[in-house]
């Protein structure tokens, strides 16, 4: 464990010495959007060029970059092959001109794909499947295509919702720092369920599962872990709120759940949680809120894990899906899904606040942010 996490601290100050990465927005594709979109950040100025588009695929929801930044993946919220399957797309990744070259597309085992993810070695790829409550991993293949199917693991159950959790909503599948573990958000039944990993069969393990709920009727979304590995940060979607668990080699045990609404604002079913990111320095987290139309910033403390909400600031268009916080720390990018613009605002280093620079891209449904190192 310590190993991964002294080589992760090391990528960032690799990242951090950029001055030009290529930011990538996934939408939903309309009259407006084709597919994955690129932007080129100056990381020094903040200026953002103009959004080409990167690769046409249909509703690539989730986007996520491979450890060596040469393959993206897409979670596409569309049919495959005509079955009531999503699919996912592995692309080369170019970058000097930030252009994608689709390499393959497999189902994703399930229906609605809505997350994506690549485990740390890079020969595993994982994704969750909204609409049936699915999740489904591949082993990924030399060339960054998908291989050979790894597990399929379908989810029962519901929780207090009635509205939103009659039945099992997988949100977000990841592996965890180490990558021995694969963790999974379900929203319909409020669960984060912990399997076992075997990076070179892309198999988990599912007789050794932990499970952990968050508060009824909350709907776990995402999770982001701190930047050393200690602690796991739940955003709850219906909840409007963080929960925080320590982390230690597969077991979680809650801490505390902290609201991401403003003291003075009351929750309401409209206002819908989103993305969670945590900041490059590890001391603070941020979050979007939907229907508040929102981004909360929270400090977090290193030692104990618990949360202090110290900004809640206009995301600067209609529901912020998506967040994106570039690897320097300087700048954070809002996906605003109904508005279709992607906003910036600047990051103060010393106390986490944001303020919108002014700058702002128009792009057809935004709803995800990734950022790669320019060549």
């Amino acid at each position: 464990m310590k190993f991964f996490i002294v080589l992760a601290l090391a990528s960032v100050v690799s990242l951090a010495s950029a001055k030009e990465f290529l930011v990538y927005f996934g939408t939903y594709t309309n009259a407006l959007s084709q597919g994955i979109y690129v932007s080129r950040l100056d990381a020094d100025t903040g200026k953002l060029s103009a959004p080409q588009l990167a690769a046409a695929v249909a509703n690539p929801c989730f986007v996520n970059v491979s450890p060596d930044e040469k393959f993206l993946y897409s979670a596409n919220s569309t049919r495959f092959n005509g079955q009531n399957f999503g699919s996912i797309s592995a692309f080369a990744l170019d970058k000097k001109s930030g252009q994608l070259k689709f390499l393959n597309e497999k189902s994703s085992g399930g229906n609605g794909p809505c997350h994506v993810s690549v485990d740390a070695s890079g020969q595993v790829l994982l994704a969750a499947n909204y609409n049936d409550g699915s999740v489904k991993t591949f082993a990924l293949n030399a060339d960054g295509s998908i291989g050979a199917d790894g597990s399929r693991i379908q989810f029962h159950g519901r929780s207090a919702n009635t509205n939103r959790q009659a039945a099992p909503h997988a949100h977000f599948i990841s592996a965890d720092p180490s990558g021995r573990f694969a963790l999974v958000c379900d929203l319909g039944t409020d669960k984060i369920s912990v399997y076992p990993l075997q990076s070179k069969t892309a198999a988990l393990d599912t007789e050794k599962v932990f499970e952990i709920s968050v508060p009824s009727g909350s709907g776990a979304r995402h999770l982001a872990f701190s930047r050393d590995g200690k602690f796991i940060f739940v955003v709850n979607e219906m909840g409007c709120s963080v929960t925080t668990f320590s982390w230690n080699a597969g077991r979680m045990k809650e801490i505390e759940t902290a609201s991401l609404l403003p003291t003075n604002v009351l929750l309401r079913k409209e206002f819908t949680a989103a993305e969670i990111r945590v900041h490059p320095s590890g001391k603070f987290i941020y979050a979007t809120l939907r229907g508040h139309d929102s981004v909360s910033v929270l400090v977090a403390d290193e030692k104990t894990g618990r949360l202090n909400l110290i900004q809640n600031i206009s995301a600067g268009g209609k529901v912020p899906r998506g967040l994106g916080i570039d690897p320097t720390g300087r700048w954070l990018l809002t996906g605003n899904q109904k508005s279709d613009n992607a906003v910036e605002f600047a990051i103060d280093a010393l106390t986490g606040k944001i303020l919108p620079t002014g700058v702002e891209l128009k792009i057809g449904s935004p709803v995800d942010v990734s950022f790669v190192v320019a060549e």
